[in-house]
């Protein structure tokens, strides 16, 4: 595997922040001391101009650069390289003023005051042109400087707007889409239910909230067309970037698994993927190390966006955020062991949100480095120091990348489509979250688990697992029946595949689209379970697993069956089962299974199929990187309890110390492993 160094400016791994000058350009004084800080800290990089429009044009036409120039010039004196945003985040109230048409349309149909962030509409004309205005010019003074590493655009896209541009915009989405044939998607969408046939791409609206949202195709397509339209935007913006600066990679920050765009279509436009890391650190409904491995898994997710080089945690918290329910403060350790689970899993930057605290508004109590005090001996900032002295020693884990035996399929169009399907119950079906517990599942086992589209390449992969894969999409259930048949090991759960792309059902049983003969059963039907109903499934070794929520009725053909329901009017009938197909092996859950039995049959599964299990002590988690025949492997302790970890030999990088047999790991503690 070959190493892929991102930015062969800096040597190492990227430590840094977001950085706001403007808002101390009356305190000279400070900005003098933040630089001092800076270098004491270990920072290599500072995020610039994410929300500076109006510092740049308080006015309109009336431009302002020359604080961020002496900053950049400043902070590249001092070996600190700068990636620069587009301030295209937030608008100048100028602008709405006089431009409203900038602002967004609900979903009632009206449209938003001026105020907050993430709000332009991305149709608007006007808007595309003041944003291409500010670009050029931020281009023209400081696109040459050597101290500029990246383009950051925009910040945290999000959102949906609903006015007339907009409106259009999908209208003619949908006709390109449907090939000018509005009876190709009256069929699609089965709209002569509730006599919802349209004559013309021209009636089509969006699904307000005050009208048609009653259609699972128009539902569907919505989100589609919102992730296209923010798509289209983002690369107006870029292509301005990439004609005048060619050599500058881009980026955007991405907010784990969020709900309204779809990640992977917005990521083919992009140099490098990064992504903004809060976890709820020490919350009262789960483990700590749940929260580190729900965590491990938003890393893996925004890895395989790009697996052949690493991805960058963008933003992070060394403290504590504000805009939880409950903004608890990470404990000793932690911040450090955090930073250090990004790197293992494939991040070549540990970068913060935000340098110093502000003094007013919205985030002036979102955690910092320096904080109001103001001082460089406080634990926080300690503790970033100590982060930053760490990836020095890590400098030469820089551009290598993680390689995956295991995969997990997550689909952003199943989520959507599984969330708004009228069925199963409301409250439970929880596709997001069934997914990360399975990756937690398999990456407890000790493997690296790649999360990637079911329209990935499955090439590399031993072992993929699919879980509550309801929608296959054309050409996915021919690509698992050729991975199964070429050797591969598939385990699929309830759920999967009843509905084809545009969400109309498949005919003949599920899986359909021809997967219930790769796993030789029918699912006949699925029962939704209140929480005071109870099941478990029994397995012929003498154990058993509790199921809840749901449980499907199978019609076995071909497949062995592994365990069966113990009660209910389909007690004693196939649960689990595992055929044998071609060369390969594919296995079918029907259940909802407690942990510790998905557990179980995944270490089955991987010993079949080939892959090495690790056996490590709970809430220990292992990752490797690699790159030219050299590895490095994390071990993470996720617990407050020191950890044993046998069978470790290697030099420990971050304290010299050579390792024959076992590792100690201090509570909260890592160690990288040559």
């Amino acid at each position: 595997m070959k190493r892929r160094v991102l930015f062969p400016k800096i040597n190492g791994i990227i430590h840094g922040t977001d950085y706001n000058p403007e808002q101390w350009l009356d305190r000279p004084d400070i900005l003098e001391e933040d630089i001092r800080l800076m270098k004491k800290a270990g920072m290599t990089e500072m995020t610039l101009g994410v929300f500076s429009w109006t510092t740049y044009e308080r006015k309109e036409g009336e431009f302002h650069f020359e604080w961020l120039k002496k900053t950049m010039d400043t902070l590249y004196e001092n070996g600190i390289h700068t990636i620069l945003a587009t301030p295209s985040g937030a608008r100048p109230a100028w602008l709405d003023e006089k431009y409203p048409e900038a602002m967004r349309v609900d979903s009632y149909g009206v449209r938003a005051h001026h105020g907050v962030r993430h709000n332009h509409c991305m149709s608007a004309p006007v808007y595309r042109e003041k944003v291409s205005i500010i670009i050029n010019k931020l281009i023209d003074e400081v696109g040459n400087h050597p101290g500029l590493l990246m383009w950051h655009i925009s910040n945290e896209f999000g959102g949906e707007c609903y006015c007339s541009h907009c409106v259009k915009c999908f209208q003619n989405y949908l006709e390109e889409k449907f090939d000018h044939d509005i009876e190709k998607l009256n069929k699609a969408w089965w709209n002569t239910f509730w006599s919802h046939d349209y004559n013309d791409f021209s009636q089509i609206e969006p699904p307000y909230r005050n009208g048609e949202y009653s259609s699972m195709g128009l539902n569907l397509e919505w989100k589609r067309f919102t992730t296209w339209n923010m798509t289209d935007y983002m690369k107006s913006e870029i292509a301005i970037l990439r004609e005048r600066t060619p050599e500058i990679p881009v980026t955007t920050n991405y907010m784990e698994l969020f709900p309204g765009l779809d990640y992977r279509i917005m990521s083919k436009e992009l140099d490098v993927i990064s992504w903004d890391s809060y976890p709820q650190f020490h919350n009262d409904w789960e483990t700590f190390a749940d929260t580190m491995a729900n965590t491990a898994f938003n890393h893996a997710l925004m890895r395989c966006m790009k697996k052949d080089r690493p991805f960058m945690m963008m933003e992070s918290a060394p403290g504590l955020v504000n805009w939880h329910s409950c903004n608890k403060m990470q404990r000793p350790g932690v911040h450090r062991l955090a930073a250090i689970q990004a790197v293992a899993l494939g991040s070549d930057s540990v970068q913060y949100f935000q340098w110093r605290k502000g003094r007013g508004s919205y985030e002036q109590y979102h955690g910092a480095v320096i904080d109001h005090l103001g001082m460089d001996d406080t634990r926080i900032f300690r503790e970033v120091a100590g982060v930053g002295a760490d990836l020095k020693k890590l400098s030469g884990i820089s551009g290598t990348l993680v390689k995956a035996e295991t995969a997990m399929i997550f689909d952003w169009d199943t989520m959507w489509a599984v969330d708004d399907m009228r069925g199963l119950s409301q409250e439970t079906k929880e596709y997001p979250k069934t997914c990360v517990d399975t990756f937690k599942n398999l990456m407890r086992l000790g493997v690296d688990v790649d999360v990637i589209a079911s329209e990935d390449s499955f090439e590399g992969y031993k072992v993929i697992v699919a879980p509550m894969l309801y929608m296959l999409k054309s050409g996915v259930a021919d690509k698992l029946k050729k991975f199964v048949e070429n050797g591969g090991h598939l385990l699929a759960t309830y759920l999967t595949g009843y509905v084809d792309e545009n969400q109309l059902n498949f005919l003949g049983g599920f899986p359909g689209d021809g997967l219930n003969e790769v796993f030789g059963v029918i699912s006949e039907e699925i029962d939704s379970l209140y929480p005071s109903d109870s099941n478990y499934v029994d397995f012929g070794e003498g154990w058993s697993g509790h199921v809840s929520d749901y449980a499907e009725f199978l019609r076995v053909s071909t497949a062995k069956t592994c365990g069966t329901y113990r009660s209910d009017y389909y007690g004693g009938t196939p649960a689990v089962t595992e055929n044998t197909y071609g060369k390969g092996k594919a296995y079918y859950v029907a259940a909802r299974l407690e942990d510790a039995a998905m557990q179980h049959l995944f270490k089955d599964m991987l010993a079949s199929a080939g892959v090495q299990v690790f056996p490590l002590p709970e809430g220990v988690e292992r990752h490797t990187r690699m790159a030219e025949g050299t590895e490095y492997v994390f071990y993470l302790n996720c617990t407050a309890e020191k950890q044993c970890v046998e069978q470790v030999t290697g030099t420990q990088l971050l304290t010299g110390e050579k390792i024959s047999s076992k590792l100690e790991l201090e509570p909260y503690g890592v160690s990288v492993i040559l």
